[in-house]
């Protein structure tokens, strides 16, 4: 953990300990960067095809076995350059071989089913909602599904997934269908009520809808803009008109004083009222997208 680095950290500095270790993490998430910033750093990549051939010879050889031609291309496809799954699978349908070739049902059974390569805490898991989200993002159906199904069926929790496309409902997808909102968390809550495995239904439903819906980002431009304009102005004090005013020494001091209820005015709007702090009259944080509906149309 973090602190245990934190101790480590300084006898690495002066040289009395020299660090050696091996991770399927990201390091840049799970090392603390002092630490990080210390360390040379090697990334491994899987095996290619060939490379993962000559582990599985290998492997034969110790097992003093053999395989046929077309149970060996089916155990390197399901690997997928994993060498530790091609020698489990290898020494699993070597015990089911006994004494004979091993045979490409005998590898089918020892492997079950494919080893999907991804991650819940390693890269795999960023790149592949990386991927998601983009899909949607870019209107591609097909892509979207497709992401999703790779982390359902490699196991990500059904909730993570979920909550993810109910912020992108938000985020991507916004005023310009103001139904993906709920879309989303309908899917969410169906997800959760009915569980693995016909939780996919609604969330392919939702991921669906959001990649075929139409696409405005204005929430997340308008909260950022407001958040620019908060940390460049500081804390502009509520004017006295829009102030809470609860208690008659509060109405004494003007608090709420010269406030326009906008249902008296005509079209429930008064247009005249600066709902804006003082120095900040005229400032726009929304910037309309022209996808934008606007309610009741």
């Amino acid at each position: 953990n973090k602190a245990q680095q934190d101790a480590i950290l300084p006898h690495v500095e002066d040289g009395t300990v020299t660090m050696i270790g091996a991770t399927t993490e990201n390091p840049s998430f799970e090392v603390i960067s002092p630490l990080l910033s210390r360390s040379r750093v090697f990334r491994l990549e899987q095996l290619d095809h060939d490379e993962l051939r000559q582990v599985v010879e290998r492997g034969l050889e110790e097992l003093k076995t053999s395989i046929a031609p077309d149970a060996l291309d089916g155990l390197l496809e399901v690997a997928r350059g994993d060498a530790r799954v091609a020698l489990n699978g290898l020494e699993a349908a070597a015990a089911l071989a006994a004494d004979g070739d091993i045979t490409l049902e005998q590898v089918e059974r020892a492997l079950q089913q494919r080893h999907l390569l991804y991650d819940r805490a390693g890269d795999q898991h960023y790149d592949i909602v990386s991927a998601l989200i983009k899909s949607v993002r870019g209107s591609d159906p097909d892509a979207a599904v497709y992401w999703m199904a790779r982390m359902l069926e490699a196991g990500e929790d059904v909730m993570f997934v979920a909550r993810r496309l109910v912020i992108l409902a938000a985020e991507d997808i916004g005023l310009a269908d103001p139904q993906a909102l709920p879309v989303a968390i309908a899917a969410q809550q169906a997800a959760h009520f009915v569980g693995m495995p016909e939780a996919v239904l609604p969330l392919t439903e939702a991921a669906l809808y959001l990649a075929l819906a139409p696409k405005s980002n204005s929430a997340l431009t308008s909260y950022g803009a407001a958040r620019e304009l908060i940390q460049e102005t500081g804390n502009e004090p509520v004017p006295m008109h829009l102030r809470n005013a609860p208690t008659g020494l509060m109405k004494s001091m003007g608090y709420g004083r010269g406030y326009q209820y906008a249902h008296d005015y005509e079209g429930g709007v008064a247009s005249s009222q600066v709902h804006m702090p003082e120095k900040l009259k005229g400032r726009k944080v929304y910037e309309p997208n022209p996808r934008d509906r606007k309610p009741g149309k």
